[in-house]
């Protein structure tokens, strides 16, 4: 049987960081917010204690449509390696992100958003972090 608890999302960006989180059962994600690097920090340290808990972290892997690494990967790398320093004890996954900014926008759209809240780009970061995470979620329901 799976285990009980949250498992959360982040969509990094050089200014902003998208952050999502699932329900207590994983069936769903949800956007919690856009932050920046040092703030995302602070929000999933704020996660962890208060609504935890939380089994394990899901970032966005940057790929060109080829599947080749892209300049955000190294940014990427780095901020995964500050999440094992800081939390160290809880699972970090990656998962591949690719069109999943251009798809946050499509479902958002279907969703009745107007254009201009589409475009607010943090509007942009953090349904994309919970894309991110709901694919995960789909791609490995024993989680």
């Amino acid at each position: 049987m799976a285990e009980y608890g949250r498992i959360l999302g982040v969509d990094v960006g050089g200014k902003r960081i998208g952050l999502a989180r699932t329900d207590l059962l994983k069936t769903f994600a949800s956007p919690i917010g856009t932050f920046s690097p040092s703030d995302s920090i602070n929000e999933i340290q704020r996660q962890i204690k208060d609504e935890g808990p939380v089994l394990a972290i899901v970032v966005g892997w940057p790929l060109t449509p080829q599947g080749e690494p892209t300049d955000a990967t190294q940014l990427t790398i780095d901020y995964i390696n500050l999440l094992k320093k800081k939390f160290g004890g809880t699972k970090i996954y990656t998962m591949d992100e690719r069109f999943s900014s251009r798809e946050a926008q499509k479902l958002m759209a279907k969703a009745g958003i107007p254009k201009k809240k589409r475009q607010e780009k943090g509007r942009v970061d953090q349904a994309a972090a919970a894309l991110i995470l709901q694919q995960f979620l789909e791609a490995h329901p024993d989680i």
